[in-house]
């Protein structure tokens, strides 16, 4: 069985790369049916196309609230009937009702190690805070921002030379690996969300999620 996947975006699209590449390497067991974005000039729209998959621009700035851009977010959605609902550097914070619409089937990355550090950032801050670790987790969504039950993080170290630059590069390459697989673990049916905790292969996770070890 083949999961339907719709991939909500805002910018570049490095994510949206990842799990295209994934899928086609046949490691997932997913397809990819429709990439929506907020932003008409976003690159992952391209990315989208080159790879033959349908986009659509919904601009949040025609609406007159967030909770009218979700209602109209949600109604196209629905035509497509996705299994999994995929945040990948969607810029925009969704209401309650949307979330609670796809809760269980709606997944977001976020470049910390929640609880540490939600929302923007989040590598300065690291770097500010002399932090040892720094890296990124993906978790289910749920009404509270950044908040939702972590399935798995990865992890590299902060060095006395690390940059910004650096970190952004080595934490994305940290995102790249572990997105695809928590879509992988989904699309399997090895990964379901059950009274708002992940459990995988029918075992809960850690309050951490799955600790991803880079192998090369």
């Amino acid at each position: 069985m083949i999961c339907q996947l719709v991939v909500l975006i805002s910018g570049n699209g490095s994510n949206l790369q990842a799990i295209i590449d994934s899928i086609k390497a046949r490691q997932c067991p997913a397809a990819i049916k429709a990439v929506i974005s907020n932003n008409a000039a976003a690159f992952a729209l391209q990315r989208a196309q080159a790879a033959g998959i349908a986009t659509y621009v919904i601009e949040h700035e025609h609406y007159p609230d967030r909770a009218a851009f979700d209602r109209a977010l949600l109604n196209l959605i629905a035509g497509f009937q996705p299994d999994l609902l995929v945040l990948a550097g969607f810029m925009r914070i969704l209401t309650t009702e949307f979330v609670d619409h796809f809760l269980g089937r709606l997944i977001n990355i976020h470049p910390s190690l929640l609880p540490k550090y939600p929302g923007l950032h989040t590598h300065q801050r690291a770097l500010q805070a002399a932090d040892k670790q720094h890296g990124c987790s993906v978790h289910f969504v749920t009404p509270e921002l950044d908040g939702g039950p972590v399935i798995i993080q990865a992890a590299t170290s902060i060095k006395p030379n690390t940059t910004l630059e650096l970190l952004t590069k080595e934490v994305a390459e940290l995102e790249h690996k572990i997105y695809p697989l928590a879509i992988q673990w989904f699309a399997e049916q090895r990964l379901t969300l059950v009274n708002n905790k992940p459990l995988l292969d029918g075992k809960p996770l850690p309050i951490n999620g799955y600790r991803y070890v880079k192998t090369n």
